[in-house]
C-alpha cells in the first residue's frame, strides 16, 4: 500500500489537489471568528454609561461589497418569502389529498413561519460567533431538504415536521443574519438598502404563484416539492456572498478554545433587550401585525376559489399582489430617507393602511375588484417592511442590530403561529373567509396603534429619538 503512490502518480496528484480545494473552501466557507473582547473592554463600555455599546463593530462603508451583501439580501428574501407566499397553491390540494380541514391544513406553513421568527435568535447567535455566511449556506441546506422530505408525505403530521420544522428552522438560519449583515454595510442609505434586499420577496412571490401552479397540474404536489426543494438549495449559493465587516487596524486571531466555545448563546439566556421598554413595545405592535399580515398569502387564493375564479385567476392575485409588494418594499424605504417626516410616523401610517386594505379583501365579489384590493394591500404591505427593520436599527443601535433582529423575530413567532390557523377556523364556522379578513385587519391596526406609546413618539422632531437615548441603560 506504501508504494500505491509511486505506481500511479496521476491518481495521487489527483487527491492532494481535491485535498488542497476542500481545504480552501472550508476556510471560505468558516472563516475564523473575530477574538472575543476582553473584559476590560467590556467594563469600559459600560462605565461610559452606555451598556448597548460595541466597539467592535467597524463604521459601515455604506457601498463597496455591500452591494453584493444586498444582492444576496434580495436573493434569500426571494427564496424564502416567496416560496412561503406562494404556498397557498398547495393550500387545496394538501386539503384534497389528506382529507383535513382548511384550520388544521393552516397550520404547516404557520408552524414554517413561526419556527422561522422563533428560531431567529439562534440565528443571530450562531452568526455572531461563526459568521453569517456558513450560518446562512447551513440554513440553506436545512429549507431544501425539509422540502424534499415533504413529497413523501403521508399525513399533515409529516408535513408539520418536514415543512414547518425542518424548513422553518432553514428559514429562520437565512433571514436574521441577512437582513442584520445589510443592516451593518448602510447607514445613511439602510432604509433604502434593506428596501432592495427585502424586494426579492415580491419578485419571487409573482414568479412562483404561476409556477408552483404549472408544477402542480405537470407533475402533482409530489413532485412540484422536489422541485421547490431544488430552487430552495441556491440559498446556498447566496449565502456565499455575505462577506463580514472587519474592524479596521486589527488583525484577526483564533480564540484559546477555538471551535468549542459560544459566548454567543449567553445572550439567549440574558438577552440586554429583555427589559428595554422602546424594544418590547416595537415587538409587541409586530407580534399583533404579524397576526394578521400572511393570512392573505395562506388564504388568498382558497378565498378566490370559493368565489368561482379557477386556479390560475386565483393564483395571479397572488402574483399582482407580489409585484405590488416588490414596488411597495422599494418606494417605501427610498421615501423614508429623502422624507422629512419620522421613521416611527411613516412606519404607522403604511401600517394602518395594510390593515385597512385587509378589511376591505372581502368586498371584492368580482375579479376586477378583488385584484385592485389585493395590488393595494401587496403595496402597503410591501412598504412597511423596510421601515420595521430600519426602526429596529434606531432602537437599539447597529451594534446590536442582529440581537433586536434575532429576539424581535422569536417574540414575532406568536402571532404567525395564531393568525393563519385563526383564519382557517373562523372560515370552517362561517362558512366563507369573511370574518377571517376582518380579523386579520383587525390584528394589524391594533399593532398600529401600540406604536404610539413609543417614547416621544408626538415629537415632530427628526432627532428627537436618539441613539443614544435609544441605547442607554434600559
Amino acid at each position: 500500500m506504501l508504494d500505491a503512490p509511486r505506481s500511479n502518480p496521476g491518481r495521487w496528484k489527483l487527491w492532494k489537489h481535491l485535498a488542497l480545494v476542500s481545504s480552501e473552501i472550508f476556510k471560505f466557507v468558516f472563516p475564523l471568528p473575530l477574538p472575543a473582547r476582553p473584559l476590560i473592554s467590556r467594563l469600559q463600555g459600560t462605565a461610559t454609561g452606555d451598556p448597548m455599546a460595541d466597539p467592535m463593530h467597524p463604521e459601515p462603508p455604506d457601498g463597496g461589497w455591500g452591494w453584493m451583501v444586498v444582492l444576496a439580501g434580495f436573493l434569500q428574501s426571494a427564496l424564502v418569502f416567496g416560496v412561503i407566499r406562494s404556498f397557498g397553491v398547495f393550500f387545496m390540494e394538501f386539503v384534497g389529498c389528506f382529507g383535513e380541514l382548511a384550520g388544521r391544513v393552516s397550520w404547516v406553513t404557520s408552524i414554517g413561519i413561526a419556527v422561522l421568527q422563533l428560531g431567529g435568535p439562534v440565528g443571530s447567535a450562531l452568526s455572531t460567533q461563526y459568521g453569517a455566511r456558513p450560518v446562512v449556506m447551513a440554513g440553506g441546506f436545512l429549507s431544501g431538504l425539509g422540502m424534499i422530505l415533504a413529497s413523501f408525505a403521508t399525513s399533515l403530521t409529516h408535513l408539520y415536521l418536514s415543512i414547518g420544522l425542518l424548513s422553518g428552522l432553514g428559514w429562520a438560519l437565512v433571514f436574521t443574519p441577512s437582513v442584520a449583515s445589510v443592516a451593518r454595510y448602510f447607514a445613511k442609505r439602510r432604509t433604502f438598502a434593506t428596501g432592495l434586499a427585502v424586494s426579492g420577496a415580491g419578485l419571487a412571490s409573482f414568479a412562483f404563484s404561476p409556477l408552483f401552479q404549472l408544477l402542480v397540474d405537470t407533475y402533482a404536489w409530489r413532485g412540484a416539492l422536489l422541485v421547490v426543494a431544488g430552487i430552495s438549495f441556491n440559498l446556498v449559493a447566496a449565502g456565499a456572498l455575505l462577506r463580514p465587516l472587519e474592524p479596521e487596524g486589527k488583525e484577526t486571531s483564533v480564540p484559546e478554545a477555538g471551535w468549542l466555545r459560544l459566548p454567543a448563546f449567553s445572550s439567549l439566556c440574558r438577552p440586554r433587550l429583555a427589559c428595554h421598554r422602546p424594544f418590547l413595545l416595537f415587538a409587541a405592535a409586530f407580534v399583533l401585525v404579524d397576526a394578521g399580515y400572511y393570512v392573505p398569502y395562506v388564504h388568498l387564493v382558497p378565498h378566490a376559489r370559493e368565489l368561482g375564479f379557477d386556479e390560475y385567476r386565483a393564483a395571479f392575485l397572488l402574483s399582482s399582489a407580489a409585484v405590488a409588494d416588490l414596488c411597495g418594499r422599494v418606494a417605501g424605504g427610498w421615501l423614508a430617507d429623502r422624507l422629512a417626516v419620522r421613521l416611527v410616523h411613516s412606519l404607522t401610517v403604511w401600517t394602518v393602511l395594510t390593515g385597512l386594505s385587509m378589511l376591505l379583501l372581502p368586498l371584492g365579489q368580482i375579479y376586477s375588484l378583488l385584484m385592485g384590493l389585493c395590488i393595494c394591500y401587496g403595496f402597503c404591505a410591501g412598504a412597511l417592511v423596510p421601515l420595521q427593520f430600519s426602526g429596529m436599527a434606531e432602537i437599539v443601535g447597529t451594534g446590536h442590530i442582529m440581537e433586536g433582529i434575532g429576539l424581535m423575530q422569536m417574540m414575532e413567532s406568536a402571532g404567525s403561529l395564531v393568525g393563519a390557523p385563526l383564519s382557517g377556523w373562523l372560515r370552517d364556522v362561517t362558512g366563507d373567509y369573511t370574518a377571517s379578513f376582518i380579523v386579520a385587519g383587525a390584528f394589524l391596526l391594533a399593532g398600529s396603534l401600540l406604536l404610539f406609546a413609543l417614547p416621544n413618539y408626538f415629537s415632530c422632531s427628526m432627532d428627537s429619538t436618539t441613539e443614544e437615548e435609544t441605547m442607554g441603560d434600559p
